[in-house]
């Protein structure tokens, strides 16, 4: 179905912005994808907060105009679909990267983070990205361990004593 001026002007504004916001995007090939492979990917998606849209490619191209994802514009060939990360940027990297390892129709062609293009097997990397919790979570663990490192030391210098007494008494006990 072909759209109005009014209606492709509306798409180019609502991915404009999820651009503007977005700290990712990945865009893939799918051809031989079937109605329920796309379904489950963008139910995927939206369980990790990924927007995931089909864009005509001369859409996607007026929406980047402005963008940290204007790199992707000379690249974008084919049917693709794109997908942003909203709050964490390695999301849709791996919403994409999981899903194309249990189906090989779906092929990465572009990945774009902070306004540079990166090479489609950059995915993996971008992927294995910690997650906004699992970042704040080894930084606490990173500055938690002076501190416990100290008390342990502390908490030997008593000990040490203890076990000095209990060795003596334990030595006169068997005199």
């Amino acid at each position: 179905m072909a759209l109005n001026l009014d209606q492709k002007k509306a798409v180019v504004a609502e991915v404009a912005e999820v651009a503007a916001n977005a700290h990712s995007a990945i865009a893939a090939e799918y051809i031989g994808l079937t109605v329920e492979d796309m379904t489950a990917l963008r139910v995927k998606a939206r369980e990790e907060n990924v927007y995931l849209r089909v864009v005509k490619n001369t859409l996607a191209r007026r929406a980047f105009e402005g963008t940290d994802f204007e790199c992707m514009s000379d690249a974008m060939v084919g049917p693709l679909v794109l997908a942003f990360s909203q709050e964490d940027p390695g999301a849709a990297a791996r919403v994409i990267s999981d899903f194309a390892k249990g189906n090989d129709k779906l092929v990465v062609k572009l990945v774009s983070i902070s306004g540079q293009l990166l090479d489609a097997g950059d995915i993996k990397r971008l992927a294995s990205m910690p997650t906004k919790d699992q970042a704040i979570s080894m930084l606490m663990s990173v500055m938690n361990a002076p501190v416990e490192k100290l008390a342990r030391t502390l908490n030997e210098v008593p000990g040490k004593l203890v076990r000095v007494i209990a060795a003596v008494r334990d030595q006169k006990d068997a005199a």
